[in-house]
């Protein structure tokens, strides 16, 4: 089994923002795979439990805001009795052009409270991430507010490409492991933000 958590915060305030990147790509998901009216509250998240290409799979949006996003993802990986080696997080990254998709095996939280929050419930930070590019902006304007903020008219095109590429990465996930998501969809540039290999 595997959980896919794309974390953001909950209510309408916060919808569309760059911070919600994760939320997008689940919701992608769900549509995808026609399973979008099943949502239901469950370990401080709203999760639909299914099964793609044989592989039975936790879709889960954390409702208990960015920077507490462990507990939830904890608390489902915890219930369903998920290693975090099959956990796959789905975070915006500032970090990273509009667009620009990277996924990694491990690592530090590179500054992101939610991918901090994970790593400190699941007590370890050797669990698979999928970033998304959401730029930084302009460096005078507050990180905090870029990040709350909804995305400019002129990165909409390249937001909803990478949230389609960021649903197949998770698709290939579920099927090949981050290894191969790895290989096809780690961004060789950053002229190309499409999948390489």
């Amino acid at each position: 089994m595997k959980l896919l958590a794309g974390l953001g915060n909950p209510g309408p305030r916060y919808r569309d923002t760059r911070h919600n990147a994760g939320f997008l790509v689940i919701d992608a998901l769900a549509s995808r795979w026609g399973v979008d009216g099943q949502w239901r509250e469950q370990q401080q998240a709203l999760a639909i439990k299914t099964v793609f290409a044989g592989t039975p799979v936790v879709l889960a949006k954390p409702m208990t805001f960015m920077n507490l996003s462990g507990q939830a993802v904890a608390g489902l990986a915890g219930f369903y009795k998920i290693d975090p080696a099959d956990v796959l997080v789905i975070v915006d990254e500032v970090a990273l052009p509009v667009g620009r998709l990277r996924a990694r095996p491990e690592g530090s939280a590179g500054g992101h409270n939610g991918l901090k929050s994970v790593a400190e419930a699941l007590g370890t930070q050797a669990y698979p991430r999928l970033r998304i590019g959401v730029g930084r902006g302009d460096t005078r304007r507050e990180l905090a507010d870029h990040v709350l903020g909804r995305f400019d008219p002129d990165e909409r095109e390249a937001l909803e490409a990478a949230v389609l590429r960021a649903a197949e990465a998770v698709e290939v996930f579920v099927t090949g492991g981050i290894g191969r998501v790895m290989n096809a969809f780690n961004a060789a540039n950053e002229k190309d933000p499409g999948p390489v290999g």
